[in-house]
């Protein structure tokens, strides 16, 4: 028979309630709240808060206090992560972020769902859906991503979106429900990267 936890991650019907999930919690809620007391001059310990509470990082990662969790050991974040202020994950399923992934401030994933039936809903039990962000993502502020969406690499979600549907690589999205707006092209590419090389010819001169 499966435990809770085992239900749980595999989008299942699960039971919150059970003591193991619990102490899990509890344990998430500990080391958050000591990373969310820590001062600018502790960013060593920052980090190495942040690894005991994630599956798996990279090397690189850095997520501005405050930031809160379900269980953290069902997170993992890929290399040179930035996440501002107020950052919420609900893991309660698994939660993958890529590489040179940004947040801004008051982001949202939420893996966490309920039952459509209020009977089912009603005895307590609950589920989640996995949410995996690409790599080179950047989400804009009040971003909020649904259970079970993925979004592709490279992509820009605006300020303000309610990300209910899977969304492509290469594009920018936004709105609530978010949705595709253009292409990201080779011409965006080419002034950004113009713009890239001005800045450091100036800073030559």
């Amino acid at each position: 028979m499966k435990t809770e936890k085992e239900k749980m991650l595999a989008e299942g019907l699960y039971n919150a309630g059970h003591l193991s999930l619990v102490e899990e919690r509890r344990r998430a809620r500990q080391l958050t709240r000591l990373f969310n007391q820590t001062t600018e001059e502790q960013k060593t310990y920052r980090v190495e808060l942040l690894k005991q509470l994630f599956k798996q990082t990279g090397e690189k990662l850095y997520i501005e206090p405050t930031f809160k969790c379900d269980y953290g050991k069902n997170i993992t974040i890929g290399e040179n992560f930035y996440a501002n202020f107020d950052c919420i994950i609900l893991d309660v399923a698994e939660v993958e972020i890529g590489n040179n992934v940004l947040f801004a401030p008051k982001v949202g994933l939420y893996t966490a769902s309920h039952p459509i039936d209020a009977t089912v809903r009603n005895s307590g039990l609950e589920l989640g859906k996995r949410i995996k962000i690409g790599n080179n993502v950047w989400m804009g502020a009040n971003a909020s991503v649904n259970p079970g969406v993925t979004i592709g690499d490279n992509t820009i979600i605006g300020s303000g979106s309610v990300v209910t549907k899977n969304i492509p690589a290469n594009v920018i999205a936004t709105g609530n429900p978010c949705k595709v707006i253009r292409s990201i092209t080779e011409e965006d590419q080419r002034q950004w990267q113009e713009a890239e090389d001005a800045y450091w010819r100036e800073l030559e001169v």
